[in-house]
């Protein structure tokens, strides 16, 4: 089925409920780039203007800044390359040691909320690791167990 330009735009989401990024939190700026990865799942035939004039909503203060300068120095660019600016900018070797060191740090404990843990060492893994696939981030969680957990999961 074919859309028209005008229906095709209606499909993407309203910027206002795109996640903002102003330079700040922990990850965020990954939050942002892996929601505008979905929109090109969603609605694949999406015109990448379409995505990147919207990027003036998304980004605010300090990104904001940054962004606007970026394009009077680069002019129009594509998403990919819009992706790749701000991953780069904004995912430091400063930043990746602190969640490499975070992510060593952070051992599990019974006490500790699962889903919470998991979910927080998950990001960071993705963080340090962008291409490792899911059962090495499986098994880098495993290591971040008390041994018998640890073991009683492997021999599942």
């Amino acid at each position: 089925m074919f859309y028209s330009e005008k229906e095709e735009s209606k499909q993407l989401p309203e910027p206002s409920s795109w996640p903002k990024f102003s330079g700040k939190g922990e990850y965020y700026h990954m939050e942002l780039t892996e929601y505008i990865d979905g929109l090109f799942i969603d609605v694949p035939s999406i015109p990448h203007h379409w995505i990147t004039a919207r990027l003036n909503t998304a980004l605010k203060g300090n990104a904001s800044i940054w962004y606007t300068e970026m394009k009077e120095i680069h002019g129009r660019r594509n998403c990919p390359c819009w992706k790749s600016q701000i991953i780069q900018k904004y995912s430091s070797g400063t930043w990746i040691w602190q969640k490499t060191m975070s992510f060593n740090n952070d051992k599990y404990f019974v006490d500790n909320d699962p889903y919470e843990w998991c979910l927080g060492q998950y990001k960071r893994l993705k963080a340090m690791y962008p291409q490792m696939n899911i059962e090495m981030r499986n098994h880098k969680l495993l290591t971040q167990m008390p041994g018998e957990l640890e073991h009683a999961v492997k021999c599942r």
